[in-house]
C-alpha cells in the first residue's frame, strides 16, 4: 500500500553543527564518551562540506542545522569571526541552490567555554550574550533561512547538564534544571519578537522532545508522572508562544523507580520484560502518536517533526522505523491533524553527545577512521520516500 503525503507536506534531515564538525572551544571539546571515544574530531563536516551537500540534497528540501557558537564568537559580544561567517553562509547558499531550504537551529546544547565557565545558564547576566550571539546569526545567515528553531529540546539539554549530569556541567540539581530551562524560555519570548519584527513571514518555533513514560510499578508510576509533567507538559507550557509545534520522539522510557531503565544500561532486562529496543530505548512508535495529538488538542498549532529516527547499526532497522512512524503521522493528517513536514534525524552518523560516535542514527554512514561517508540503503529508501512524497508499506 503507498501512503501519499499532502502536496505542501515537506521532508528533510537534521544535524547539529558540534556532532559533526570537529571541536572547537566549547563546552563537549575533550568529553570522554561511553564507548570510549573523545568529543574532538566527530565526522570531519567542516572539511568536506561540498562533498555533504551531495548527500543532503538526496533527502528532502529542508536541511535543519545550526553553527558553531564557539567558532564564530571568541568572547562575550565580540563581533563574529567574518571567515567563518562566510564558510557557513557559502555552505547554505550551495543549499539554497540545490533547492534545499534552511531550517536554522540557534541554539543545540554546546556553549563556548567563556559562556560556560561564567554559569551558562543559570545565571541571567548570561542571557545578553546569548541574546548578541542570536542577533548576529540573524543579521548574518537570516536571507538565507526559512523557518527558526531557537531552542533545541531545550528540556533535553537542562534534563540532561543540570539534573542527571549525563551533560557538561553535569550538576544534578533539579532546581538548577528548572532554572536554566526557564532563562532559555524567557529568551525563546524574546527571539520570538525579534524575529517576527524582522522575518514576519517565516515561521517560528522550537524542537520540543517527548517521550512515553510508563512506570511499572507504584513507585514507577510516580516518577513517569513528575517526569511526564517537568520534561513534557511543564516545557510545552514555557514555549507555547511559537508559530508550530516543533516535537521530536524516540523512546518510550520505563520507570521501576527514581532511574529511568534503558536499552543503554538494561537492555536485558528490557528484553526479558518484553519490550523491543534500539541500542538507547524502548521502542514504541505509539507514543508519537501519544504526544501528537495531546499537544494538539492543547495548542491548536500545526506539528513540525523537527527529529525522529532510531539507533541502530543494521539499516534496515531504520527502515522498518521509517515505515512505522510514517504511517502514524500519516493516519494523524487523514484525522484532521495539520502536519507541515518530517525532518529525519539524521543526515550522517555523528558523535552522539555523551554515548559517542558508536550510537548511529545515520541515513549517510560514517567510517569511524577514515570518516568516508556513503549513504546507505535506509538513505536510499528514505530518498526515494522524499522524491515520491509517500512511502510504500
Amino acid at each position: 500500500m503507498f501512503l501519499k503525503f499532502p502536496k505542501d507536506f515537506y521532508w528533510g534531515t537534521s544535524t547539529a553543527s558540534a556532532q559533526i564538525e570537529t571541536a572547537t572551544e566549547h563546552n563537549w571539546k575533550g568529553f570522554k564518551s561511553k564507548d570510549g571515544f573523545t568529543f574532538d574530531r566527530t565526522t570531519d563536516h567542516e572539511l568536506r562540506r561540498e562533498k555533504d551537500v551531495e548527500i543532503i540534497k538526496e533527502f528532502g528540501t529542508v536541511y535543519r542545522c545550526g553553527v558553531d557558537w564557539a567558532r564564530l564568537q571568541s568572547t562575550a559580544k565580540a563581533p563574529f569571526d567574518m571567515e567563518v561567517v562566510k564558510e557557513y553562509r557559502t555552505f547554505f547558499k550551495q543549499l539554497n541552490d540545490e533547492g534545499v531550504k534552511i531550517l536554522f537551529v540557534i541554539h543545540h546544547f554546546t556553549n563556548p567555554l567563556w559562556f560556560e565557565e561564567n554559569g551558562s545558564w543559570l545565571r541571567k547576566e548570561n542571557l545578553a550574550y546569548f541574546l548578541n550571539y542570536a542577533d548576529q546569526c540573524i543579521e548574518h545567515f537570516g536571507d538565507l533561512v526559512f523557518n527558526w528553531n531557537t531552542f533545541n529540546e531545550p528540556n533535553v539539554y537542562c534534563l540532561n547538564a543540570f539534573i542527571t549530569g549525563e551533560f557538561p556541567p553535569q550538576e544534578k540539581n533539579y532546581f538548577k534544571g528548572t532554572r536554566a530551562i526557564n532563562n532559555m524560555a524567557h529568551c525563546h519570548d524574546l527571539l520570538y519578537d525579534k524575529l517576527k519584527k524582522k522575518f514576519p513571514d517565516k515561521q517560528i518555533g522550537i524542537s520540543l522532545n517527548t517521550a512515553l513514560f510508563e512506570g511499572l510499578n507504584p513507585v514507577g508510576k510516580l516518577f513517569a508522572k513528575f517526569t511526564d509533567w517537568w520534561f513534557v507538559k511543564r516545557s510545552a507550557d514555557l514555549f507555547s508562544n511559537v508559530d508550530y509545534i516543533g516535537l521530536s520522539y524516540y523512546a518510550h522510557i520505563l520507570f521501576q523507580g527514581p532511574n529511568a531503565l534503558t536499552a543503554i544500561d538494561h537492555a536485558a532486562q528490557l528484553k526479558d520484560l518484553g519490550y523491543p529496543t534500539d541500542k538507547m530505548w524502548a521502542y514504541n512508535p505509539a507514543g508519537l502518536k501519544f504526544n501528537v495529538e495531546r499537544l494538539f488538542a492543547k495548542y491548536k498549532k500545526p506539528i513540525l517533526i523537527t527529529e525522529n529516527g532510531i539507533c541502530a547499526d543494521d539499516p534496515q532497522e531504520r527502515i522498518a522505523c521509517l515505515k512505522d512512524y510514517l504511517s502514524i503521522i500519516h493516519k494523524l493528517i487523514e484525522d484532521g491533524i495539520p502536519f507541515l513536514g518530517y525532518i529525519h534525524w539524521s543526515t550522517f552518523d555523528n558523535f552522539e553527545w555523551n554515548l559517542g560516535p558508536t550510537y548511529r542514527f545515520g541515513l549517510a554512514s560514517v567510517d569511524l577512521e577514515s570518516k568516508n561517508r556513503s549513504i546507505n540503503e535506509s538513505g536510499k529508501f528514505y530518498s526515494e520516500i522524499c522524491r515520491n512524497n509517500g512511502i510504500e508499506i
